[in-house]
């Protein structure tokens, strides 16, 4: 039986198991984390993941499957446009976010709920922190310096690296 459906009986009641049924789909303010449970990254976190990525390798093995150097400017405007797709949804996040705070900051201070309000408030500074360093990086990769730039630079490197070990493998090893 739903959750709702106890409330739809004509005689008004509910047993037990029905009440239990139903608060089994509420929150629980004491559930703890399941170890090996693993969300996805989310926020800044996010950002930092792909930023600190390896794409040195990336770069080396494109260059084995493919030496053209229009392959390499490919690869690099995708890792580009990759960095740009993380950063919006970044930033989506914490913009909706941040609604979502400052409608319980409005509604807990109507409330009278004083220490929820002022941890309210410091979730949202750190929230507006992590999204000023967000369009930090988001400026700097734009004129292309600072971490975002580190990406290219890895994949650049390690294409590069991909091709010397061509020319090495199929010129310098043989012998005359």
């Amino acid at each position: 039986m739903g959750l709702f459906s106890f409330f739809n009986r004509k005689n008004g009641t509910a047993n037990q198991a029905e009440l239990t049924i139903a608060s089994d789909k509420l929150p629980s303010v004491t559930e703890e984390k399941i170890p090996g449970d693993n969300p996805p990254e989310v926020g800044i976190n996010l950002l930092f993941q792909f930023l600190e990525k390896n794409y040195e390798t990336k770069g080396y093995n494109d260059a084995l499957i493919n030496a053209d150097n229009t392959h390499l400017d490919q690869n690099i405007q995708a890792l580009r446009n990759d960095l740009e797709r993380t950063i919006k949804k970044v930033k989506t996040f914490y913009e909706d976010f941040i609604r979502e705070i400052d409608f319980h900051i409005t509604s807990r201070t109507r409330s009278g709920m004083i220490d929820t309000v002022e941890e309210l408030q410091m979730k949202k500074e750190t929230a507006e922190n992590h999204i000023r360093q967000v369009i930090e990086i988001e400026n700097e990769s734009k004129n292309q310096q600072g971490l975002g730039q580190g990406i290219i630079l890895s994949y650049t490197r390690g294409f590069r690296n991909g091709l010397a070990a061509i020319s090495h493998h199929s010129i310098l090893k043989r012998n005359f």
